[in-house]
């Protein structure tokens, strides 16, 4: 689907759509996947790469620096023809505190003409049987933020805001994947072990500092959602380890070839 109507931010997806498009020669991507933090390998698994830009030449995006972030955009076409457009890493919220920035990707993809987006995240578990390594399906999101990008009188309808009907693809592809409810903080410090006791109240079962904002702006522009969190480390408080960025990504590059190998048969089936 193409951006509907006018709304402020969706001049500047529609130009970095006119990018892609030029800079690729595809008219159209049907699946939009936004890469988190374990899942770089997942290109690789997909198919045939159209080609490849920086996140600094698109309108609206700039690389963060961040350990562990892939600061570019893929084009692959699939075996069935389909091309998907795969951002490597996101605008993070606590980069800027701009709830528009972190909808720029979603809304990008949206105006490539994509009907669906595939969103994942590196993020910490709250059940200590969950090793790290483990992917989990998100079945709802808490947005513990205190923003949106949403403006005005938006009123969008959350109620099956991860499709159900793309987790049971999920699941056809591997029945042994279980789903969860993921709660998103500001960041970018890690959660305190009362703040992760908290989300699990809440009925939280992993705790990140991404994903239900890009989601909202998903829902927003029509886009259909797959959330898939791959576990990295136990909250904190769930063990007695510490946490660490560097041991995030050790974590997500250890399972990145199982995971990654998944998530794109997953994608292949939608």
């Amino acid at each position: 689907m193409f951006l509907p109507g006018d709304h402020p931010g969706f001049d500047l997806a529609r130009q970095a759509a006119e990018v892609l498009a030029d800079r690729f020669g595809v008219t159209r991507h049907d699946i939009g996947v936004v890469l988190g933090s374990g899942w770089a390998h997942t290109i690789d698994a997909l198919g045939e790469i159209n080609g490849e830009m920086s996140f600094d030449d698109i309108p609206g995006l700039a690389g963060d620096s961040v350990a562990g972030h892939v600061q570019k955009v893929t084009s692959v076409r699939l075996p069935n023809g389909h091309n998907v457009l795969v951002f490597g890493s996101r605008t993070h919220y606590y980069a800027n505190r701009d709830a528009q920035a972190v909808a720029h990707v979603v809304r990008t993809i949206a105006a490539t003409g994509a009907a669906t987006v595939v969103l994942t995240n590196g993020c910490g578990g709250l059940d200590a049987q969950v090793a790290p390594g483990t992917p989990v399906l998100i079945s709802d999101h808490i947005n513990l933020t205190g923003t949106t990008p949403l403006v005005g009188p938006e009123f969008v309808d959350m109620t099956d805001a991860y499709a159900s009907r793309l987790r049971v693809v999920a699941k056809e592809v591997d029945p042994s994947l279980t789903e969860g409810v993921y709660v998103q903080f500001s960041g970018p410090q890690y959660e305190t072990p009362a703040e992760v006791q908290m989300a699990a109240k809440l009925g939280g079962d992993l705790v990140g500092m991404s994903t239900a904002l890009d989601t909202i702006a998903a829902r927003h522009v029509g886009l259909e959602v797959l959330g898939v969190s791959l576990v990295t480390n136990a909250g904190a408080g769930v063990t007695e380890a510490p946490l660490s960025h560097e041991d995030v990504i050790a974590a997500g590059e250890s399972a990145a070839p199982r995971v990654s190998r998944l998530l794109a048969d997953i994608i292949r089936a939608i």
